[in-house]
């Protein structure tokens, strides 16, 4: 991945007159990579916001939402919501529910 420094780089050097083979060279990437941010005067380098992923946990969130509610005001361990879940199918492991449980209610 380059930099927006390598990016701009490019640009210049395109600018100057140089071809994308000696860009390409001169920068040690391929010459597609060069193609590419000259092509796309408006691309930046780098990823954008992956999707977020479904989790084993998301069917029964709604579920220990509701337990949860059902307890208060007293906290039960994520032990009894995994035993509870996987009595209704949950496949996962107790981490993504304490990792969940952790960010849900803090």
């Amino acid at each position: 991945m380059l930099t927006g420094e390598e990016v701009l780089e490019i640009r210049i050097l395109h600018r100057q007159g140089k071809s994308i083979r000696a860009i390409a060279r001169d920068l040690r990437v391929s010459r597609e990579t060069v193609r590419k941010y000259l092509r796309e005067p408006e691309r930046e380098p780098g990823y954008g916001p992956r999707a977020p992923r479904p989790s084993k946990l998301d069917p029964f969130k709604d579920y220990i939402r509701r337990r949860i509610r059902e307890a208060a005001p007293r906290r039960l361990p994520a032990t009894v919501y995994l035993r509870e879940i996987r009595a209704l199918g949950y496949e996962g492991g107790i981490s993504i529910l304490k990792d969940w449980l952790q960010g849900e209610y803090p």
